[in-house]
C-alpha cells in the first residue's frame, strides 16, 4: 500500500470501485466497506446479490454476515434512512440534535451547526434560519446568547423532527431547478416531476450585497449548478427563474467580466432557461426570503394537480408535444442488437460459454464487455452515431466515453 497505511481508506475505496465498477449506480452504491444493493422487484434483487456476491467471491473478498442484513424494505445508510418512498433523515441523528443542549461557546456553536448543516437538503430556507448563530462564528463577535439565537436554535431543531421525505433523482427524467435571489440570500429547489429531490440556500457573502440583481439571480443558478453538478452534468434540465432578462442571457453581447465568467460555467450543462412571475415561482423564494407556505405538505399533492398548477401559472416549455409520443431504442440497445448480429462476437459468446474467453462477460441484459468496457461492433452507422452523439456534447469526457469502447 502506498504511502503506509494513512490512505488506507481511499485505497480500499478505490479497489472497491474497481470490482464493481459496471454495476456501481446500476443496482449498486459502495462507501468504502459498506456494499448497498438496491432493486425494483424480489426476483430482480435476488439475481444482484447472487451477482454482488459472486464478484466478492471471484476477488477474495468476503462479507461477515452477523454484519449483513438481506431483504429489508428500508436502511439506513451514511445518516439517512433509504426506501422505496424516498431519504428521510435518520431518526437516530435526529435525536443527537434533539438532545442537544443550549451552546455555552463558540466551539459548541459549531458543532451544533456542523451536525444540523449535514441535514439542511430537508430543511427549507435553512441558512436563514442559522444566519443569527452563524453570526457567532464570525472573527471578533462576541458571545451572546440572545432571545434570537435561542429562538434560531430551537426552530432549526423543530424542523429537524418535520422534515419532509425527499424522492429519489431518477437520472431517465428531467431535472427542474427552481432559483431565486433576494438580499437575505440564495435559494434553489431540485425537482422531478412535481416532487423535491433537494432544498439548497446560503447567505450573501459580504462582496455579493453589493451585487445588482441581475447578477444576484444569475448566482442563484450558478449555486445550484455547482452543488448539484452531480445530478445535472451530462442530464437535460430546466432552470425557472423570475428574472425575465435571464431568459436571453445567452444572445446577449454586452456582459460584464464576472457575468463571462459565469456564463462559460453554465455552458458546460445542457439546460433551458424559463422565465417564471415571481407570484409562481414560490417554491425557492420560499428559501431566499420567509416562507409563508408548508412546501412539505405542497409537494406532496398528485402529480396530476401540480401540472395544472404549472398551466395556469404560465410555466410552459415551448418547443414540445405532448399530443404524441415515439419510442425509440437506446443507445445500448442498439448496441446489444448490433453484437447480436455481429460474427466475430457470436464466435466469442460461443466460446464464453465454455469458458475459453477470458476478460469476456456478459451480463443479465445480454450485453458482452471486454475488461470492463462495452465491445461496440464494428458498424460504421453505429460507431458514427457514437462519435456523433459524444461531440454534440461539451461536457462529455474522453475517459468516460472513448475509452469505454473496445
Amino acid at each position: 500500500m502506498s504511502f503506509g497505511l494513512t490512505n488506507a481508506p481511499a485505497f480500499f475505496m478505490h479497489l472497491m470501485n474497481k470490482v464493481f465498477m459496471d454495476y456501481l449506480d446500476t443496482f449498486v452504491v459502495i462507501f468504502i466497506d459498506d456494499i448497498l444493493v438496491y432493486s425494483k422487484s424480489e426476483s430482480e434483487h435476488e439475481k444482484h446479490l447472487r451477482l454482488v456476491l459472486q464478484r466478492l467471491r471471484e476477488h477474495k473478498l468476503y462479507a461477515k454476515l452477523s454484519k449483513c442484513e438481506f431483504w429489508i424494505d428500508e436502511v439506513p445508510f451514511l445518516g439517512h434512512v433509504i426506501s422505496k418512498g424516498g431519504i428521510a433523515v435518520d431518526p437516530g441523528k435526529v435525536k443527537d440534535v434533539l438532545d442537544w443542549v443550549v451552546p455555552q461557546t463558540v466551539n459548541e456553536v459549531r458543532s451544533f451547526l456542523c451536525l444540523a448543516g449535514y441535514y439542511r437538503r430537508f430543511i427549507e430556507n435553512f441558512s436563514k434560519i442559522a444566519k443569527p448563530l452563524t453570526s457567532l462564528l464570525e472573527k471578533g463577535v462576541h458571545f451572546s446568547w440572545t432571545d434570537e439565537r435561542q429562538k434560531a436554535f430551537e426552530e432549526l431543531k423543530k424542523r429537524l423532527t418535520t422534515a419532509p421525505v425527499l424522492t429519489l433523482p431518477d437520472q431517465s427524467k428531467r431535472f427542474t431547478v427552481y432559483c431565486d435571489a433576494s438580499r437575505d440570500g440564495l435559494g434553489c429547489v431540485l425537482m422531478q416531476e412535481g416532487r423535491v429531490i433537494a432544498y439548497a440556500s446560503r447567505q450573501l457573502r459580504w462582496h455579493e450585497l453589493n451585487y445588482p440583481t441581475h447578477d444576484l439571480e444569475l448566482a442563484a443558478v450558478v449555486h445550484a449548478l455547482k452543488i448539484w453538478r452531480h445530478y445535472l452534468f451530462g442530464q437535460r434540465c430546466d432552470i425557472y427563474t423570475d428574472h425575465k432578462s435571464l431568459k436571453y442571457i445567452f444572445a446577449q453581447s454586452e456582459l460584464n467580466m464576472r457575468q463571462r465568467r459565469w456564463l462559460e460555467l453554465v455552458k458546460d450543462y445542457d439546460l433551458e432557461i424559463h422565465y417564471h412571475p415571481g407570484k409562481a415561482n414560490v417554491v425557492a423564494d420560499a428559501l431566499s426570503r420567509k416562507s409563508y407556505v408548508n412546501m412539505a405538505v405542497a409537494f406532496q399533492m398528485p402529480r396530476e394537480l401540480c401540472e395544472e398548477f404549472e398551466q395556469l401559472s404560465l410555466g410552459f416549455l415551448h418547443h414540445t408535444s405532448s399530443a404524441s409520443f415515439e419510442e425509440k431504442p437506446t443507445l445500448a440497445a442498439e448496441i446489444r442488437q448490433h453484437q447480436k448480429d455481429d460474427k466475430k462476437l457470436q464466435e466469442i459468446r460461443e466460446r464464453l460459454k465454455i469458458g475459453k474467453a477470458p476478460h469476456f462477460r456478459e451480463d443479465d441484459q445480454g450485453t458482452l464487455w471486454y475488461k470492463g468496457r462495452i465491445c461496440v461492433p464494428d458498424v460504421k452507422d453505429l460507431r458514427k452515431m457514437i462519435l456523433s452523439e459524444c461531440n454534440a456534447r461539451v461536457f462529455i469526457l474522453f475517459k468516460l466515453h472513448y475509452q469505454s469502447l473496445a
